[in-house]
């Protein structure tokens, strides 16, 4: 009798616990009303009102947010990606070199962290990211480590890749 009274207890309590997970990932879906007593579309409004002390730091004009710039990858640009932790930086830059389509798309080997970028016509990278160059700037580099290292690291590739031969395979 004892135990098929704890049996029905367990079965009892699991079925609780069950049920309120299931309430805390589908519940706030639902409309089943709001706890504080305002409608669902009232509580979608994040900023109701404007906060008196609250002052914006960044300007940015609407003509510097759409403006258009032409990437030429074939001549000398390269783009340079910033990483900066805790935003999805990681996966965009996994997306740059592995997803995009290019002329020449990135070697991407299996179980290598870095793919190799080089433009349509020469050896050269026009990609400056982790998963092209690697940490070549240090770990986590800020814009103005990047903007004091990136010309530097870029020259010296160049002349590495200028001063191998290319090798022939028969």
């Amino acid at each position: 009798m004892v135990e098929r009274t704890s049996k029905f207890l367990l079965i009892v309590a699991v079925s609780v616990c069950f049920m309120l997970i299931l309430y805390q990932y589908v519940g706030p879906g639902l409309s089943l009303g709001s706890p504080s007593g305002r409608s669902y579309s009232e509580e979608l409004d994040l900023f109701p009102t404007p906060d008196p002390h609250y002052v914006k730091k960044y300007y940015f004009p609407v003509r510097e947010l759409e403006r258009e710039l032409a990437f030429d990858m074939k001549g000398e640009d390269v783009i340079v990606f910033l990483h900066i932790q805790k935003t999805g930086g990681t996966t965009f830059g996994r997306h740059l070199v592995q997803n995009v389509r290019l002329e020449v798309p990135c070697d991407c080997r299996p179980g290598q962290k870095k793919c190799t970028c080089y433009r349509p016509n020469r050896r050269e990278t026009w990609l400056f990211s982790r998963f092209s160059t690697g940490w070549s700037c240090g770990l986590h580099a800020d814009w103005t480590e990047l903007t004091n290292c990136v010309p530097g690291v870029l020259d010296r590739r160049e002349s590495a890749a200028a001063k191998t031969p290319r090798r022939q395979v028969f």
